[in-house]
């Protein structure tokens, strides 16, 4: 992503409101109370789940917005930084994994590999809260495409989303449509799964 666009999004979501399905996400989880951001950006999710009572490990590959959580949990000891990818990340033992428009950028080829991994990192009835993009978005259209700053977006429909939680429980599924310009003034058509599922006891492994 270019440095421009990253700090245009960073500022415009440093504090912006919380989630609805984190709110929802954050009272179904049990003790101990650990989770993982997945693209942290800013840090929003970050500073609501540490107030919460959370150890939270954060990461992005951006470093941006490591530099920039550094500096807002500067000796915050319940939050542990670091800049990985998707691929990359170490993800410990979690009862809360959040993943909010940051799987998008999470390379098709890397990624069945990658869900793997959340899921295996989950503790039982661990909860999982994030976001998938939906074909019809502008950012999933093939071509010269202004709407996208990464080299590779990953997009789904509704029945591949779906599969990714068989064993799961859904505990809200949503789907955002909408049209309108981004804080570039472009035009864009929004199409998002939001998913808040808590991990079943009925099966030990997921299959994609």
């Amino acid at each position: 992503m270019f440095s421009e666009e990253i700090n245009k999004y960073f500022n415009a979501t440093e504090f912006r409101e919380i989630r609805e399905d984190l709110v929802l996400a954050v009272s179904m989880v049990n003790e101990p109370k650990v989770a993982i951001d997945c693209g942290c950006g800013a840090g929003a999710d970050i500073d609501y789940l540490a107030r919460n009572g959370f150890t939270v490990y954060g990461f992005d590959v951006e470093q941006e917005s490591v530099s920039r959580c550094q500096s807002r949990f500067e000796g915050v000891k319940n939050v542990i930084l670091s800049r990985s990818s998707f691929s990359t990340f170490s993800y410990p033992k979690a009862s809360l994994v959040v993943a909010d428009a940051s799987l998008f950028y999470c390379p098709r080829s890397e990624f069945k590999s990658v869900w793997e991994n959340i899921y295996q990192c989950l503790d039982s009835n661990g909860v999982f809260c994030g976001s998938f993009l939906g074909k019809e978005d502008t950012m999933a259209e093939a071509g010269d495409n202004p709407s996208v700053f990464w080299p590779e977006v990953t997009s789904f429909d509704e029945a591949e989303v779906k599969q990714l939680f068989k064993n799961f429980d859904l505990l809200c599924f949503k789907v955002h449509k909408s049209t309108g310009k981004t804080s570039q003034g472009v035009a864009h058509n929004w199409h998002i799964f939001q998913v808040v599922a808590q991990k079943s006891n009925k099966s030990n492994h997921s299959d994609l």
